[in-house]
């Protein structure tokens, strides 16, 4: 998952054609999609109370999911079947349809019917979602398939957002006190309908203008019959599980938006009972901030992910959800809670962008849609199941506070389970994320560092922390030779071992080169600093000269030298070069040169990169 041509480009997503303008087209169907539910629900949120309240609501929600379990075969195949810049264009034209029926449902006052059209509505929706998603990859190619997904996750929610706040804040406008049923509450905010019909226009006249960027990756027919009978459910279903990556990653998302789902459903019946909260506006102004908190952790995941697909921050999200689930129940101050919402939307943001990243960058192109719509299908079955449950739990008694504990625990499963597959990559995203709060690398040659050939990397050792700049923007993990009595310090020699360190002494010399030897020879990455300690007075010592045992051996791969600057003068270094101290992020430098030939020598090695850091 690392990308080529990595150097410092000034590349940008944004600047791709057509990205800009799909962009808008993702805002409008989302912000439409969302108004007209927020619509229902704040209706739902007037007229009734307590279990009824939270049973209703959950209908709504799942009235909305339930499409995307019905169409899972037919979406799926649309978008593996023809364009999917056209099926974005006819389904914003379907939505045209369905806001101008949901607009006249609003004046007549017709609850149900309106109720009725949110699954309509989620129905085109459901059409369409395979494309628009499947559609990123086309669009803006591997090299950005992190930012664009990032950009995606964070202008959807921005539309949700927006949406929160905008249609209730006229709701509340336009709806008078004199209201007694719920037909009455439609009437009065029936004007509403129009700026839906009017968000679909738009977005039906923009997805007209995207550019088409693939044709039809087949040529197969649909055949309504083996739709009907289940063969296609249980073919594509069988397609899902070949990569067992892919498969892990859907059900964890899954998971995720089955807590959110509950999540935002009790929030509701939780503010009134424990907060006496009835305004509409406050309720949902809180639950729109999580909205804030996505964009914002979309934004620093994708920005994470600048070098390739970081997994491992959505261990780091998922832990964070979990601790704020487990804390909500217990807080009644509405600020406090409107805090923790919004780091539930940036943990969200963590989990959300290198997943969805990643099941589009393992899915081959010609399966991209069906496994799209798959994602969609089990994600809406376990968020149905969920719903179900909060409904029957509901209707027993269990209170909002006990369904928070017990979302607590379903995200404690979450973590885990990214934790276990992603453990590696999930304690470099701890650690990447806390240096990043001090330090900003800036990195030079990354394309010389060869993608699928073992690498020997040597260069300067000028503090403690060398060996984690190195790793930062490798999605490989660096074979580190590293001082023997260092290796066995007990603080760290579980983690070290676990890291595939290769202790290295005068003893076991040798035995290390060995060691070394065979993981190039396995195409690993070795790294070794030829100096053999931390400078003490800035400048390039002396190299030793065993690495060359190295060279001489029998492995493919290339030898890269490297050069780390500006951590002279930090505490975790032991010289200062004079350098002006400051309490600002520290910027370090990390040069990787052309790969050397194999048989260099330690002292040309060293003249080298003196003349190249003079």
């Amino acid at each position: 998952m690392e990308f080529n041509g990595r150097s410092m480009k000034k590349e940008n997503v944004f600047a791709i054609t057509g990205f800009i303008n799909y962009l808008i087209v993702v805002f409008l169907n989302a912000f439409t999609d969302l108004g007209h539910k927020i619509i229902i629900q704040n209706t739902v949120f007037k007229v009734y109370d307590g279990s009824e309240q939270i049973i209703l609501t959950a209908i709504v929600n799942a009235l909305i999911l339930l499409p995307f379990v019905l169409v899972f075969s037919p979406s799926g195949f649309l978008s593996d079947r023809f364009k999917k810049n056209v099926i974005m264009k006819y389904a914003a034209l379907l939505a045209v349809i369905i806001t101008l029926l949901i607009t006249l449902f609003y004046y007549l006052g017709w609850f149900y019917a309106a109720f009725f059209m949110t699954f309509l509505l989620a129905l085109q929706s459901a059409i369409y979602s395979p494309a628009k998603y499947g559609y990123i990859k086309e669009l803006v190619g591997e090299r950005f398939i992190s930012a664009g997904n990032g950009a995606v996750q964070a202008v959807t929610t921005v539309s949700i957002l927006s949406g929160i706040i905008f249609y209730t804040v006229l709701f509340e406008y336009l709806l008078h006190d004199d209201f007694v049923t719920k037909s009455d509450v439609l009437q009065h905010i029936a004007p509403l309908g129009w700026l839906l019909v009017l968000g679909s226009v738009i977005e039906f006249l923009l997805a007209s203008k995207l550019p088409d960027k693939g044709m039809q990756s087949t040529q197969k027919v649909f055949r309504f019959s083996r739709y009907i009978k289940g063969y296609y459910l249980f073919k594509n279903l069988k397609m899902l599980t070949r990569k067992k990556e892919i498969f892990d990653n859907i059900l964890i998302l899954s998971l995720f938006w089955s807590i959110s789902q509950v999540v935002l459903a009790i929030f509701g019946e939780y503010a009134k009972s424990n907060m006496g909260i009835t305004n509409a506006i406050y309720v949902q102004g809180v639950m729109a901030l999580a909205g804030f908190g996505i964009v914002f952790g979309s934004i620093i995941a994708a920005k994470l992910s600048k070098y390739y697909i970081n997994l491992g921050i959505a261990t780091v999200g998922a832990i964070g959800i979990t601790l704020v689930v487990f804390i909500i129940p217990y807080i009644t101050v509405l600020s406090v809670i409107a805090i923790l919402f919004l780091l539930f939307g940036v943990f969200s943001g963590f989990v959300l962008v290198p997943l969805n990243a990643n099941i589009q960058h393992l899915s081959p192109n010609v399966h991209l849609g069906t496994i799209l719509a798959g994602n969609n299908f089990i994600q809406n079955i376990f968020m149905i199941f969920f719903l179900l449950l909060t409904t029957i739990f509901a209707y027993f008694g269990m209170n909002a506070h006990m369904l928070f504990i017990l979302m607590g625990f379903v995200s404690l499963y979450m973590s885990w389970r990214l934790f276990k597959y992603y453990l590696v990559m999930s304690f470099w995203a701890f650690v990447e994320i806390m240096m990043s709060l001090r330090y900003k690398v800036v990195y030079e040659g990354l394309e010389n560092i060869p993608k699928n050939k073992a690498v020997l990397l040597l260069g300067n050792h000028v503090s403690w922390l060398d060996w984690l700049f190195l790793q930062y923007p490798l999605e490989r993990r660096i074979n580190y030779m590293m001082d023997k009595e260092i290796y066995n310090w007990k603080i760290f020699h579980t983690v070290l071992k676990k890291g595939e360190i290769i202790p290295l002494s005068p003893r076991g010399f040798k035995d290390a080169m060995k060691e070394a030897i065979q993981r190039l020879q396995n195409k690993n990455i070795v790294a070794l600093f030829p100096e053999g300690q931390i400078t003490k007075d800035c400048k390039l010592g002396k190299f030793h000269r065993g690495f060359e045992l190295i060279e001489a051996s029998d492995w493919d791969g290339v030898i890269v030298p490297f050069y780390i600057d500006g951590m002279q003068g930090s505490i975790f270094a032991k010289c200062n070069d004079g350098r002006k101290k400051s309490f600002l992020r520290r910027e370090v430098k990390v040069t990787f040169y052309k790969p050397l030939k194999k048989d260099i020598k330690a002292e040309e090695l060293q003249q080298f990169l003196k003349e190249k850091n003079a």
